[in-house]
């Protein structure tokens, strides 16, 4: 079975978004208070582009700039790849591979739904392996099969 993006790998999952106009210090904030390694920048709740740690590090830190004076907006990727919510993991996946992503927003038309992360697609993937190798151990040793 093909996982779908929602509600398979990504539900019920509150959105953590900052504005362009916003500070690199104050998104850096927002991502350490909840655990996170990218930020949505939106504007009017539209998709206005990505934040992401490789963003703070490669641009701000390596890049020598203020994080107190930068805007999110000079330094976001603007218009992010996306994926939609119908998706399947596997085909999330593939698009983070062959271009270096590791989140991806998903969005439905022009509203936002979600971001997926290599991460959460790792561990999709573990649990469908794990399931799937439980119904092969099932029809090889004939558990549950034929009674």
């Amino acid at each position: 079975m093909s996982m779908k993006i929602i509600p398979d790998v990504v539900n019920e999952q509150k959105i953590q978004g900052v504005t362009g106009s916003m500070t690199i210090r104050e998104a850096a904030k927002i991502m350490a208070k909840h655990h996170i390694g990218a930020l949505l920048v939106t504007k009017r709740d539209k998709l206005e582009g990505i934040l992401t740690e490789r963003d703070l590090s490669v641009k701000i830190v390596a890049g020598g700039m203020d994080p107190d004076k930068t805007k999110v907006s000079q330094i976001m990727t603007k218009n992010p790849e996306t994926v939609s919510p119908d998706d399947t993991a596997l085909s999330a996946l593939e698009k983070m591979k062959a271009r270096g992503f590791r989140h991806l927003p998903v969005v439905d038309g022009d509203r936002i739904v979600g971001m997926v992360s290599v991460r959460d697609l790792y561990s999709s993937a573990k649990s469908q392996l794990e399931d799937d190798l439980k119904d092969r151990d099932a029809f090889i040793f004939g558990a549950g099969y034929g009674a």
